[in-house]
């Protein structure tokens, strides 16, 4: 198991009440067809009532990879969308004011699924193991066009700790459906919120750092020149490099506005591998 460490309690988790009117990454571009298998989730309980949305990662057919505060309770089930601009789906209402049924958001998705949480998730701490799954109850194997989809690979055992700040090769693809711009709450009504899924390129700015991001998570750059993640990012892949290996997903923010740096739930630590691997995915350490 990690050796964790009750730090970050100044973070703030980057989920989004369905409620409130937002979406992708921040300082990006539009991703287009760039990651079909990446995905905007909404969580419900177990009364059929939205609670919140996130992104996340196909790993395979079957088994849609995102942060343990996406999936924990009251969170039991979640739809999945794989549209790269989900904005125009907003479920329409017929005469009597009921939504019509279809692909729409955020009650009908391409496909839905049983939420699953890291079994050391805990709330009170939950950035030393924000780590679920969604089991989705029909397979995904194709991209909108048809074509077979490659899916998100897990890293090696230890992998992340050949990194080192400023290392040349140490950057990062991040990918979403969240907030593009945020503002503090005063002018909040500036926000650039898109359902569509946006991806930026941070570089690394810490790892292993002892009472901070610990061996569970990294921090990367959030600015205007890379580009960064916020609110309903949360979940989604942070890809070493321009591969298709998730070194994280994205978990927390420094600041409300989403500035500065972003916080990366890490991957590749034996008790995550381990988990993963009894879903199927992986390669047990």
């Amino acid at each position: 198991m990690k050796k964790r460490t009750l730090a970050i309690l100044i973070a703030l988790v980057l989920l989004l009440a369905v409620v409130i009117p937002v979406a992708a990454v921040t300082d990006g571009v539009p991703d287009g067809d760039g990651h079909p298998f990446v995905g905007l989730m909404v969580a419900f309980d177990n009364s059929g009532n939205p609670q919140w949305r996130c992104s996340g990662t196909l790993l395979s057919q079957t088994i849609f990879l995102t942060a343990g505060h996406c999936t924990e309770a009251p969170a039991a089930r979640a739809e999945v969308w794989f549209e790269s601009d989900v904005e125009p789906l907003v479920c329409p209402r017929d005469v009597d004011g009921k939504y019509i049924p279809g692909n729409c958001y955020p009650f009908k998705g391409n496909v839905s699924g049983t939420t699953y949480t890291h079994p050391d998730y805990y709330n009170f701490a939950w950035f030393t193991h924000d780590l679920g799954v969604v089991i989705l109850d029909t397979p995904v194997t194709t991209d909108k066009n048809g074509n077979p989809l490659t899916y998100g690979a897990l890293p090696a055992l230890n992998q992340l700790d050949e990194l080192k700040k400023g290392k040349k090769g140490a950057t990062f693809t991040s990918v979403g459906y969240g907030l593009q711009k945020a503002f503090p709450d005063a002018a909040s009504w500036k926000d650039v919120a898109f359902k569509t899924r946006y991806v930026s390129y941070p570089f690394l700015i810490q790892i292993n750092t002892p009472g901070f991001t610990g061996d569970f998570s990294l921090l990367l750059s959030n600015n205007h020149a890379t580009g960064g993640t916020c609110y309903g990012d949360s979940g989604g892949p942070n890809f070493l490099g321009d591969s298709n290996v998730i070194a994280g997903v994205t978990s927390y923010g420094m600041n409300p506005t989403c500035a500065g740096t972003g916080g990366v739930y890490r991957l590749d630590q034996a008790d995550d591998l381990e988990w993963l691997c009894t879903f199927g995915v992986g390669t047990c350490p």
